[in-house]
């Protein structure tokens, strides 16, 4: 044991730099890993416990107030039934934001209270008290203590408690906050909404079938389910996890390969070393131990020290990733998670250790003669005829150095192709957020403001004309979105009517055609999934009592409702109802304007009468994925790094052999350091251009299909500019060029001696 230290010491002192990149690699690749396990325990368990609390409905069914809900109760598969509640559908004002909400006449004392944030649950000593969900209260920026107005009227309602709701998130625009009120603070309400909670989850759709069927469809306003609740609650949390693991994953998987063949590389290069370890009576197995429990010890050492960081500092880290932290470290799993990773691993580092230790294990004890002629063969006649025509021999010798010994050279460049093949996926990931930022009409958002005037009091025209007064408006596009049912009544879609036939909403197609005549329309992929559709197919809904049938000619990319939309021209609504009046206008800015400066002069020149807000872009959320992207292409890095000093290594004890010959010809120390130097920078060539032709159209895979499971649809990803992979390329090969300059430069200048006995 004791010259197994030994020999273990006197090679970490040899390999000093080698070592510590291993364990800073091992401590990014875990700490990715245990983030990515934070974020998925973050993005699905405060939804569950605030569903788990409040004892929420599975089913969520928003009627008109004769609809007879008694029957619920009594469908196959409904565990219990809350409700029904009555609703009125109103506009709320504070500190000079407003708010679309659904106000519901609560009881007080309902079985599916929600959990309380902040302040209190309602009380019939404050007869106008309510209680705001909490993202709903975000946007409004109001507290326990603040006072809503209701425009229009002098009605004002106080603010008594913020809750957690496991039903649908408010968002501006598109789906109206909750706000929970006594009965006597909705005196007028235009609907009811009754929650199913159900006995098998599983059979959500067939009980939403039923329970359309029994009641009819034309009672039924929306549906919304717990899937698509807990679904957007996850959201970009989940995507998070999904990056964080994929790439902390193929880091895992690279680090192993690196390792691998930085012990090969080792071995051969300590032949003489190994034989006389077995010459003095140490075993295959204590052969084999030493590597391993040497590499184990800085993988272990690497893993230990990521996850101390994440449990200590995890949480201080700034905005999502921080609080996905803190959550998860509240959560029953934390602790086997925070053992678990690590451990997993090191031991994944452990067995690819194995498998090239183990062939240390069987060096004979005697070396074996190395053969006379290079492993590679002669040159060829290519190298020949190149070297006759006064081609420089560094750059001859350095190809044949590089290329000759195909199933050596093959694995280096495989090695050294995966941690660049994952640096372009990230940066290609990098790229598709800057676009989405800088170009948010690629991702269905042409539009920057969108301004709600169904209680404006205004008409159409004079709506239109008021907002295209404004000089930084360069189109104002009238619609309308309601809630339809599908073909299956199972699920509620959102049918949007924007734009005219002269003057057509600028959808953003991935496939298709724009919707240009009657009956036809663009549709997202989450409603071409949802109702088993394609483009080119007709699909009919029913919009209350109203069927809608209309021809899908063209896929548009949708980041709202999770893709469920389907879009057509207002004047195609208006075929069925004639009386149809716009109540959203999306607004197009001119070049350079200032979105929040045009929403206040509109807002001014509305009297208030307008409801004038910024369109949220999803990639917005996303803004902690940039810092994900750039550690983990950090890593990579120090993986590509790892890997770089292994083929440097390789190729210099290699070298020596042909040192002699080379002096002998009359080649200087400079030219001889040339050879290492172009050998090592054409395999760092050659891993570049094999990473680009396999990483671009992964990278587009793999964005594309996250685009496809979350509803947006294919056709979102983009690649880096030709700059930038061209940077890339340049930087891999020149930082292998500088890395080997120095031992090559110093084994080129090697005494004669020296060189015998090396190659003896």
């Amino acid at each position: 044991m004791r010259a197994t230290l030994r020999w273990a010491h006197s090679d970490l002192r040899t390999h000093r730099g080698e070592a510590l990149f291993l364990v800073l690699a091992t401590a990014g690749i875990v700490a990715s890993l245990l983030l990515a396990t934070a974020l998925f325990g973050y993005a699905t368990n405060p939804w569950q416990r605030v569903f788990t609390q409040s004892h929420g409905a599975h089913v969520w069914l928003h009627t008109d107030k004769a609809a007879d809900t008694g029957k619920l109760a009594g469908l196959a598969g409904v565990e219990s039934v809350t409700g029904p509640y009555p609703t009125a559908a109103t506009t709320v004002s504070s500190r000079g934001s407003r708010a679309a909400v659904e106000l519901r006449a609560t009881p007080e004392r309902p079985a599916d209270r929600p959990p309380i944030v902040s302040g209190h649950w309602l009380d019939p000593s404050t007869p106008n008290g309510v209680v705001l969900e909490s993202r709903l209260a975000r946007a409004l920026l109001t507290e326990p203590g603040d006072t809503l107005t209701v425009p229009g009227t002098a009605r004002e309602l106080t603010v008594v408690g913020l809750a957690d709701s496991a039903e649908p998130r408010y968002r501006p625009g598109e789906q109206p906050g909750l706000v929970w009120a006594l009965p006597s603070a909705v005196p007028d309400p235009g609907g009811q909404v009754i929650g199913l909670r159900l006995t098998d989850p599983g059979d959500t759709s067939y009980v939403v079938q039923r329970a359309v069927t029994v009641l009819g469809s034309g009672a039924i306003g929306e549906v919304s389910t717990w899937q698509q609740a807990r679904a957007e609650a996850q959201g970009d949390n989940r995507l998070l996890g999904q990056v964080l693991g994929l790439f902390g994953l193929g880091a895992l998987v690279a680090a192993g390969f690196a390792v691998h063949g930085a012990i090969g590389t080792r071995i051969r290069g300590h032949l003489r070393d190994l034989s006389v370890l077995k010459a003095i009576g140490f075993t295959p197995g204590q052969v084999v131990r030493i590597f391993l429990l040497q590499h184990l010890a800085y993988a272990l050492l690497g893993a230990l020290a990521a996850a101390g960081l994440a449990e200590a500092l995890g949480s201080r880290i700034p905005g999502r990733l921080g609080d996905a932290v803190g959550v998860w470290q509240g959560l029953p799993g934390h602790t086997v998670a925070l053992l678990v990773v690590p451990a997993g691993a090191v031991l994944f580092i452990g067995a690819t250790t194995g498998l090239a230790a183990w062939r240390a294990g069987r060096v004979p004890p005697v070396p074996v003669p190395r053969p006379a002629a290079p492993s590679g063969g002669r040159l060829s006649g290519v190298a020949r005829r190149a070297l006759g025509v006064r081609i420089p021999p560094a750059l001859v010798l350095g190809w044949h150095k590089a290329f000759t010994r195909r199933p050596r050279s093959l694995a280096t460049v495989a090695r050294l192709t995966l941690p660049l093949l994952l640096i372009v996926v990230a940066m290609s990931a990098w790229t598709t957020l800057d676009r989405f930022h800088s170009e948010p009409e690629r991702i269905g958002l042409p539009t920057t403001l969108s301004v709600r005037a169904d209680d404006s009091g205004l008409s159409e025209q004079q709506t239109r004309s008021l907002l295209e007064r404004d000089p930084d408006v360069a189109a104002a596009y009238p619609g309308v979105e309601t809630a339809a049912l599908g073909a299956s009544q199972t699920a509620t879609i959102a049918l949007r009517g924007l734009g005219t036939h002269q003057d057509p909403y600028p959808y953003t197609l991935a496939e298709g055609r724009p919707a240009r005549g009657a009956d036809e329309a663009v549709a997202g992929q989450g409603f071409l999934d949802l109702l088993n559709v394609r483009v080119g197919d007709w699909v009919r809904m029913t919009v209350g009592d109203q069927p809608q049938i209309l021809h899908i000619v063209g896929r548009s990319i949708e980041p709202e409702n999770a893709g469920r939309v389907i879009s057509t021209s207002l004047d195609t609504l208006r075929e069925n109802d004639p009386d149809l009046r716009p109540t959203v206008y999306e607004l197009r800015l001119t070049p350079g304007a200032d979105p929040r400066e045009v929403a206040d002069r509109l807002a001014d020149a509305g009297g208030g009468r307008l409801d004038v807000h910024m369109v949220i872009n999803p990639a917005d959320g996303l803004s902690p994925l940039r810092a994900v992207v750039a550690g983990l292409i950090a890593v990579l890095a120090l993986i590509g790094l790892i890997e770089l000093l292994t083929a440097i290594g390789g190729t210099v004890r290699e070298s020596e052999r042909d040192l002699l010959a080379l002096k002998a010809i009359g080649l200087s120390p400079r030219q001889i350091t040339a050879i290492t130097v172009t050998a090592t920078g054409l395999t760092a060539l050659a891993a570049v251009l094999a990473a680009t032709a396999l990483g671009l159209p992964l990278a587009r895979w793999l964005i594309d299909a996250q685009g496809r499971s979350s509803g947006i649809g294919a056709g979102i990803a983009q690649w880096p500019s030709t700059a930038l992979m061209l940077l890339l390329g340049v930087a891999a090969v020149l930082c292998a060029a500088a890395l080997a300059a120095v031992p090559a430069a110093r084994a080129a200048r090697r005494r004669l001696a020296d060189t015998l006995s090396a190659v003896a």
